[in-house]
């Protein structure tokens, strides 16, 4: 049974900076591939950053240069790195994974069959 259970989330000023912390079990994390995404209330949810198997990574425009992704194989974790947070990053984000993911598609949530439960991210 594939767990995800995010962290790191809170309550930060416009600039600030924030790290999150997605921690998978129950899945061969090396051979998944993960990704964050995000909704804020009255919106869809929208990609923000993946991580194929390949360690190939793509981010949406809205984040680029800003957010790093990132994971630990060691510690099963996959990490977000966000910097100059804007209040256009308000949103509640959630980590997903799923073991078998075209590198095409793995900005799209519906190629992900595990997604963790979610953590919110508040800017002012």
């Amino acid at each position: 049974h594939v767990q995800l259970v995010e962290s790191g989330g809170g309550s930060v000023q416009a600039g600030e900076s924030l790290t999150l912390s997605c921690v998978v079990s129950g899945a061969k994390y090396q051979s998944y591939c993960m990704g964050w995404f995000r909704q804020a209330p009255g919106k869809e949810r929208e990609a923000v950053a993946a991580l194929h198997v390949t360690s190939f990574t793509r981010y949406a425009d809205s984040v680029k240069g800003r957010f790093t992704i990132s994971k630990d194989n060691a510690k099963s974790t996959l990490y977000l790195q966000m910097n100059s947070l804007n209040p256009e990053d308000t949103a509640m984000y959630y980590c997903a994974a799923d073991p078998s993911i075209w590198i095409g598609k793995i900005l799209q949530a519906n190629e992900y069959n595990y997604w963790g439960q979610g953590t919110q991210v508040t800017v002012s």
